[in-house]
């Protein structure tokens, strides 16, 4: 496995080794080993899958207790992927990165604890997995607004995105309780 830095430190896309033939493919999409070495030491505790239709957008989630890292690939389809430094302290507070993942790039990505979290869909559909490093905790889940001015993310848009009842409620990151 390759890892690939993006520009908030921390925040790393995971190119897998495929082996392919006439066959089909195979890879390793999870090895504590590997990621080891690539020096993430983190461990798992939950799997999740969503299923999202196209123009769907989740986001930007994290939890402000019971912080989650999360390793996030997509199995079906294509999403556009952000994470967002919400940490204070951080010199990239406040700063934001995307990348495409796919089924078809198989491109995995690493997102800390102290991120925001978000995706939109841009294929029919998009199947979306995840491992985090702490349990869900509705209690202490929290949301910033997807089209927060002062974060200015460059959502490829063809029109207004679908939204959960949660996410339409997301905060301003400058009002939002965020780590210190």
């Amino acid at each position: 496995m390759k890892a690939i830095e993006t520009s908030l430190p921390g925040v790393r896309i995971l190119e897998p080794e495929v082996f392919g033939d006439e066959r089909g493919f195979f890879f390793e999409s999870y090895s504590k080993k590997a990621l080891g070495k690539l020096g993430i030491t983190a461990e798992f505790v939950q799997d999740n899958h969503s299923r999202s239709v196209q123009n769907v957008l989740r986001g930007l989630h994290y939890q402000i207790r019971q912080p989650q890292g999360k390793l996030v690939r997509v199995v079906q389809g294509e999403v556009f992927d952000v994470a967002v430094d919400i940490r204070r302290s951080s010199p990239s507070y406040g700063k934001w990165v995307s990348f495409n993942l796919s089924a078809e790039n198989k491109r995995i990505a690493w997102i800390p604890p102290g991120f925001a979290h978000g995706f939109l869909v841009l294929s029919e559909f998009a199947e979306f997995l995840y491992k985090t490093t702490d349990y869900w905790a509705p209690e202490h889940e929290r949301c910033i607004i997807w089209n927060d001015p002062d974060l200015a993310i460059k959502w490829p848009l063809q029109r207004e995105p679908v939204l959960s009842a949660k996410d339409k409620l997301g905060q301003a990151l400058k009002k939002a309780e965020l780590f210190p």
